[in-house]
């Protein structure tokens, strides 16, 4: 699992309170990254993240996507960082929808959702279109950081306890709050 996953599913977990199980390998070569229930609300989540500081990678687009060149090395990042890769390819897989089926997870009663460094404009409209909602990465961080400011339990997860400590180390020092 990627530390960017684990971040994710620290904040699904210890901010939206929901059970999570990352992972999930689905046939045909294909991985679920993340899926979460709430317990007391029943919301369930499919949640694929996208997340890269690159330059001309950071943002999700609307570049048209194509199977063909994500097979393709010199243009798979770019393929990656488009809205139909993760519609297509990540939520609409037949393997991905067939293990999200064996979770209970059918059409229209869990939210697809993709966590991503930013995009560009319109992104946001054409995933609303497709069921897609968009979470920005560094709002995660910032609401993480947030939720644990003062708070002083231990944490044993190293992903969830190494960002407890900064938001601590931040508030320790007189540092300004991260605003969401």
């Amino acid at each position: 699992m990627e530390t960017t996953e684990r971040i994710v599913e620290a904040y699904v977990r210890y901010v939206e309170g929901c059970a999570t199980i990352p992972n999930i390998r689905c046939d045909g070569q294909m991985e679920i990254d993340l899926l979460a229930i709430n317990p007391v609300t029943l919301d369930r989540y499919h949640i694929e993240s996208g997340v890269s500081v690159s330059g001309s990678y950071s943002k999700l687009t609307n570049h048209p996507y194509s199977p063909d060149a994500l097979k393709q090395r010199v243009k798979q990042a770019g393929q990656r960082r488009t809205l139909g890769y993760f519609r297509d390819r990540k939520f609409g897989d037949p393997h991905v929808l067939s293990k999200l089926s064996d979770y209970g997870f059918k059409d229209g009663n869990y939210r697809k959702i993709i966590v991503t460094w930013g995009w560009c404009a319109g992104v946001d409209e054409a995933a609303r279109r497709d069921g897609i909602e968009l979470w920005d990465f560094r709002d995660l961080i910032h609401k993480i950081a947030q939720r644990f400011t003062d708070d002083r339990t231990y944490f044993g997860d190293d992903t969830l306890r190494t960002l407890h400590l900064f938001a601590r180390a931040r508030s320790e020092k007189g540092e300004a709050p991260l605003d969401a």
